[in-house]
């Protein structure tokens, strides 16, 4: 007997067939973990993101349409969506004042008014080159050069191939260095 398709699995799963949203899960799971878990870094975080997606694909299942998209997508984009949710719950820690104040009067002593000053007109220049990128390549390179993703993780948190992970992150990356070797050139 052939497997259902993706379709047919979502839809049963949705009418709340048991045997169906056991085959769902399992088809996904791995999926779904392995991306919240690239994505969180934490497993226990990462297992509650994957619990969350297919509650929230059983309840929205309803509302799923093909033409927009495969259901392995759908499913991917969900988790990100939670993954990057449980990741701005988690930086909206609260840090001690004290903490702050501690590492800027290292900052400070540790550099020249400056080189301070230098370091921000350094950033500004970045942070313009980035604005001029288109925003795929932007993302691909700040998950690259800010968050540590390698271009796997990036490939598949965008649901994108490998080989256009890698060309947006190459593509950004000279673009921003053409940018400011040109800026750098013009002072």
């Amino acid at each position: 007997m052939p497997a259902a398709s993706d379709d047919t699995l979502l839809a049963s799963f949705a009418l709340g067939d048991r045997d169906a949203a056991a085959a769902f899960i399992r088809r996904y799971q791995s999926r779904v973990y392995g991306l919240a878990r690239s994505m969180v870094v934490d497993p226990d975080l990462a297992e509650d993101v994957a619990q969350e997606a297919f509650l929230r694909a059983w309840r929205n299942a309803p509302s799923y349409d093909s033409r927009r998209g495969s259901v392995h997508t759908w499913m991917l984009v969900i988790t990100r969506s939670l993954a990057i949710d449980a990741m701005r719950l988690r930086r909206a820690q609260p840090v001690d004042p004290e903490m702050f104040a501690a590492l800027d009067d290292r900052v400070s002593t540790a550099r020249s008014p400056e080189a301070a000053a230098e370091t921000n007109d350094e950033m500004r220049e970045l942070r313009e080159a980035l604005a001029t990128l288109p925003p795929e390549q932007r993302q691909a390179l700040l998950l690259a050069g800010l968050c540590g993703r390698t271009a796997a993780e990036i490939s598949e948190i965008e649901s994108i191939p490998l080989g256009t992970a890698k060309t947006r992150i190459r593509t950004g990356l000279a673009k921003v260095r053409s940018s400011m070797a040109r800026r750098g050139s013009d002072q």
